[in-house]
Order: C-alpha cells, then sequence, then structure tokens
C-alpha cells in the first residue's frame, strides 16, 4: 500500500521509519525524570538532624547521595515505595544561613536550598583549678572516635525513641561553656544529663548493637564506664558515667533494655547518665529523636 501526498508517493515502510526515527529523537531531547526531594524538618535550627527524603519514579535503582555546600556527602538509605533517605546532621558550632543540598543519581540531579535558623543555647562559667585536669586517655579517644564514624547499612531504631533514664534533665544538649572566663568556642554539650541516683537503670534508646564498651579500668578516665550502641545508617548513642555495664560488644538489645546503671565514673561531678545522639559523626539533639522520631 502506497500513501499518496500530491503527485509523491510515500511506501508504508518509510513512513513507519520516519515515526520511529522521530520518536528515537523526542527521547533523547526528553530529559530523565527528576528525583523528588522533601526535606524535614522544613525550618530547621542549629542542632537539628535533617532528613532528605528522596522519591525516584523506577524501582531498583542505586541510591543517590547528598552533598551539602558542595563538600560534605552523606549517604542515602532505601525506605519503602522507591525512596530513599539521608539524614544531615547540624550543631551549635556551625553558623546559621542557607544549606546548599544537591542530590545526584541515577535521575539526575536536584538542586534545593534550605535555611538553617539560628539558635540560642545557655552558658555556663566553669573556674578550673591548675590541679583540675579533665584530659582523657589516647585510647578512649581513639575507641571512641572510631565508634563515632560507624555507619553500618541497616536500620535497627523504629520510631520515637525512648528516655533512657527517668531522673531529671540537670544539663540539655548544646550548652556553651566560659572556662576561667574565656569561651571554648570548640565546646558545646554533646548530649542530655539525666541526674538520678547510682545504680538507678539505664536503658538503651532504640534498638542496636552493641559497638563499643570501655571501662575505667581500660583506661576510660574521661568518659567513665561506656556504652556505645549502634542504631544503624549512621545514628549511634553512647552512655558515659556508667556504675555497672550489663552487656558486651556484640550484643543486640531492644528499646527499652537494660544496658546498665547510672554512676559518676570518669570526669563527673555527681551521679547522672550522659546521653550523646551522633549522626555521622556529628553531636545533635536527641529531643526531635524522642519527641518525634524519624521513620
Amino acid at each position: 500500500m502506497e500513501y499518496l501526498t500530491g503527485s509523491r508517493s510515500f511506501s508504508r515502510r518509510a513512513v513507519l521509519s520516519g515515526l520511529v526515527a522521530a520518536s528515537a529523537s523526542l527521547a533523547l531531547a526528553t530529559p530523565a525524570s527528576a528525583y523528588e526531594v522533601v526535606i524535614s524538618p522544613s525550618s530547621p535550627q542549629l542542632g537539628d538532624t535533617i532528613a532528605v527524603i528522596i522519591q525516584a519514579s523506577q524501582p531498583g535503582g542505586h541510591p543517590p547521595t547528598v552533598t551539602v555546600n558542595q563538600n560534605q556527602v552523606y549517604p542515602a538509605f532505601p525506605l519503602s515505595g522507591n525512596r530513599f533517605r539521608a539524614f544531615i546532621p547540624t550543631s551549635p558550632l556551625q553558623s546559621p544561613g542557607t544549606l546548599a543540598i544537591q542530590v545526584t543519581g541515577s535521575e539526575g540531579r536536584r538542586n534545593l536550598a534550605v535555611g538553617l535558623r539560628n539558635r540560642t543555647f545557655p552558658t555556663q562559667r566553669i573556674t578550673l583549678s591548675s590541679s583540675q585536669n579533665p584530659a582523657g586517655t589516647q585510647h578512649e579517644f581513639d575507641r571512641v572516635a572510631a565508634f563515632k564514624a560507624l555507619v553500618t547499612p541497616e536500620r535497627f531504631w523504629r520510631g520515637a525513641m525512648v528516655r533512657p533514664n527517668p531522673g531529671r534533665v540537670s544539663t540539655v544538649y548544646g550548652v556553651r561553656r566560659y572556662y576561667n572566663g574565656v569561651f571554648a568556642s570548640d565546646y558545646y554539650h554533646r548530649g542530655v544529663d539525666y541526674a538520678a541516683p547510682t545504680g538507678s537503670p539505664v536503658v538503651a534508646p532504640a534498638a542496636g548493637r552493641i559497638a563499643l564498651v570501655g571501662r575505667v579500668n581500660q583506661g576510660f578516665a574521661l568518659h567513665g564506664n561506656t556504652v556505645g550502641i549502634d542504631h544503624g545508617q549512621g545514628v549511634l548513642s553512647i552512655m558515659i558515667h556508667l556504675h555497672r555495664i550489663d552487656v558486651n560488644e556484640g550484643d543486640f538489645v531492644q528499646a527499652g533494655q537494660v544496658i546498665g546503671t547510672v554512676g559518676s565514673t570518669g570526669i563527673s561531678t555527681g551521679p547522672h547518665l550522659h546521653w550523646g545522639l551522633y549522626v555521622h559523626g556529628v553531636a545533635v539533639d536527641p529531643v526531635p529523636w524522642r519527641e518525634r522520631g524519624f521513620e
């Protein structure tokens, strides 16, 4: 069969070939589907953990990467329904302002910006005598640094974290300090302190694997008796100044399980639990993780 147009004729094969070629050209000209990205909280403040939720259009793709201000890369991990999530930690040591976030992967690149709000943190003035030396040992610093660097692929926590001790909060997250009248620009209180009697139970705030156990008699002079829990995907809890430790490295614990008791070991002014929550090595505010949690 032929198709006639005026005095010219076109074979059916030629017409079909033209349609295929046009479709191929159109496909090449059309960009791949871009990721859909949601940032939570939408208006974060210093100390918040920022979740970057990435929706891919196709299943089975590799996790994208998330880059902040062109120099800090964070991994994304799979969620359900072709979604991925990356966590961006923030701290009181950062400057408020705009964070330039870039999501890059098999579905192209998305450039976003989020404003990081300022936050006022309490300050304390500490006077130390020449004989007071809060220094720890290189052994404990190396062990703790290796623990904070953990980023394992499996997520163990579910929903909001639980309070690790019922005692009153004696020191909140983010407190800044002056030592002998000099502002410590690189210091902030990297967790929440719970004042409680020696021997009161300390529970795991979320499920995870015990990745660090350190004791005073092993050189943990600053932290005291210490337990570190790997909750997965770069989220870690560290409990310090413990009186007793009830777990071993490699144990798997559930949320609410007793891991030890409150004490005053290491450099401590009295019985209390210090709970530090780290995300990709940065001590973040644990309160949002307890109040609303992350999926």
